[in-house]
């Protein structure tokens, strides 16, 4: 187990929320996350937007304007 330190949790956080770090890094943010107080509660509130954005972001464009584009995008 190793600690990365908050400076290292805090600048990878954003890239962690996705999973986009690689394998020895989530581990390493996850085991400082599992110790440390205040690099949790910033997890936490990361989560919370990453969740609410990403239930706002469901909508979709309505038939006509899709068929609109892609029209548009065919003849292009």
């Amino acid at each position: 187990m190793t600690d990365c330190g908050c400076d290292k949790a805090k600048a990878e956080l954003e890239e962690y929320l996705h999973r986009e770090l690689s394998d020895e890094d989530f581990r390493d943010v996850t085991d400082h996350l599992a110790n440390c107080e205040d690099c949790t509660g910033e997890h936490l509130v990361g989560l919370t937007m990453t969740v609410k954005m990403q239930t706002a972001c469901q909508e979709k464009a309505p038939d006509e304007l899709r068929s609109a584009i892609l029209a548009q995008l065919t003849e292009a």
